[in-house]
């Protein structure tokens, strides 16, 4: 059984099922973090592979342009294919192509046919089929959560990628230098299973309705008050012959018609990029400091450690802060957090800044992306999760490529770190100017 009707026990006057207990959530969660695990597994096992195999930075470079190039090409149509068909069918596809695509290259390892144009191709494959998978799958979680717990659903996802980015780097090294097809193999696996686990996903055979105080959508396809289906009351199948480009077009506008979704999506996408930036910036001081392999690793693992420990707090803080005070409370820590690594040394103690930096991000994220799910209609939540994923995944590569740029152009890590704090502080200081984030509204309850 793949369907499960609308009704929730909370609307027939039942106690929700907890989080724990919920297992339509549960695979939703386990699958998403199977892909993200083996995505930190690729991104280190690849360029290893490359460079095992006697490749260029040339090669190098043009995996992870193509990685990056695929996610941004297919993030935005994977919204809206994400709103026009079955949600369930469509993370299984994914998942299983990945499994193919994986399981390929391990076969070319074993049978010693190594050739880079594979690997292009499977890195191109993993980079469109992730964001193809990823607007599905933020799509399915009001559909398996009950309002009340949509909150602390979102915050244990934002725990999720730290808990991947801890795991992943050093099971691929591991994994790499016992068997090089290891680290490919182990991600064909991990694809099979969740493959597995989505087959017994129960997705409601109806869409949800446009929640309270969302606003009458477009008559055009951006939206339908009520009913059960597409943006404008038809099922997402029922409108596969219809083009494309207007279900696209459609998503943009709603969301750059909502101030409030409109406003974050911008102050997330210019954090991201200065904070990406960062890294880089931090890792150039690194090396001009010599810092130390090992204690370079640690620097990084603090990220994660501190990501995933906000994680694991997020849900509670976002229940007892007010939503103004925690997205200005992360975006000032961020820029004092920044202005204070151009003094203290570089390693650990730059390492420790992080980890709190990192710790306030789950809550921001919780805070935005509940209000987000909840506020809009079902119909148009895959497309506002791919304008999401491309504002983000601009950021996540202009960041690097600016944090070097601003490294070159200081003459040193310091001055470029300076730079950054002092483009956190203008982003601070812009937020706590914006009417919209300073009134930033807890989400309502949706319609039923």
């Amino acid at each position: 059984m793949t369907t499960a009707p609308t009704e929730t026990a909370a609307a027939r006057g039942g106690a929700a099922v907890p989080l724990s207990r919920n297992r339509d959530y549960n695979i939703l969660w386990s699958s998403q973090l199977m892909s993200e695990l083996a995505m930190e597994v690729a991104a280190v096992a690849v360029p290893l592979l490359i460079l095992a195999r006697h490749g260029s930075p040339l090669q190098l470079g043009l995996a992870s342009s193509a990685l990056a190039a695929a996610h941004m090409v297919a993030v935005v149509p994977a919204g809206m294919l994400a709103d026009r068909w079955d949600r369930r069918a469509l993370m299984l596809c994914c998942q299983l192509l990945r499994v193919l695509g994986m399981a390929s290259l391990a076969g070319a390892l074993l049978l010693d046919r190594y050739a880079f144009w594979h690997v292009l191709l499977v890195v191109v494959l993993e980079g469109f089929l992730g964001s193809v998978f990823d607007p599905a799958e933020h799509a399915a979680l009001p559909q398996v959560v009950p309002p009340d717990q949509l909150s602390t659903a979102v915050a244990r996802n934002a725990a999720r990628p730290y808990v991947a980015t801890l795991v992943g780097p050093g099971v691929a090294g591991f994994l790499f230098s016992a068997l090089p097809l290891g680290p490919f193999l182990t991600n064909a696996v991990m694809f099979a299973l969740s493959s597995v686990a989505l087959y017994f996903l129960r997705l409601p055979r109806g869409r949800a309705g446009t929640p309270d105080g969302a606003g009458p959508p477009e008559a055009d396809g951006a939206g339908g008050a009520g009913g059960t289906g597409d943006a404008d009351g038809t099922d997402g199948a029922d409108r596969a012959g219809e083009p494309a480009g207007r279900d696209i077009a459609a998503g943009f506008r709603w969301v750059l018609g909502q101030p409030v979704i409109r406003t974050t999506m911008a102050w997330m996408m210019v954090t991201n990029l200065v904070f990406s930036a960062l890294l880089i910036v931090l890792l150039a001081m690194s090396g001009e400091d010599r810092v130390g392999p090992g204690e370079l690793g640690l620097t990084m693992a603090c990220f994660g450690a501190g990501g995933l420990l906000g994680g694991l707090f997020a849900a509670r803080l976002h229940a007892v802060a007010r939503p103004p005070v925690i997205l200005l409370g992360f975006t000032w820590t961020a820029a004092l957090g920044a202005a204070l690594m151009a003094v203290v040394p570089t390693g650990l103690p730059q390492g420790a800044l992080l980890a709190v930096m990192a710790f306030f991000a789950p809550l921001a994220n919780t805070t935005v992306l509940t209000y987000q799910l909840t506020v809009t209609p079902d119909a148009l939540r895959g497309r506002m999760s791919g304008v999401a994923g491309f504002c983000s995944g601009g950021a996540g590569v202009a960041g690097p490529a600016l944090g070097g740029a601003l490294t070159a152009l200081a003459g040193g890590g310091t001055a470029a770190v300076l730079l950054c704090a002092g483009c956190l502080v203008l982003v601070a200081l812009a937020a706590t100017a914006s009417p919209t984030l300073r009134r930033f509204p807890a989400p309502g309850p949706r319609a039923s």
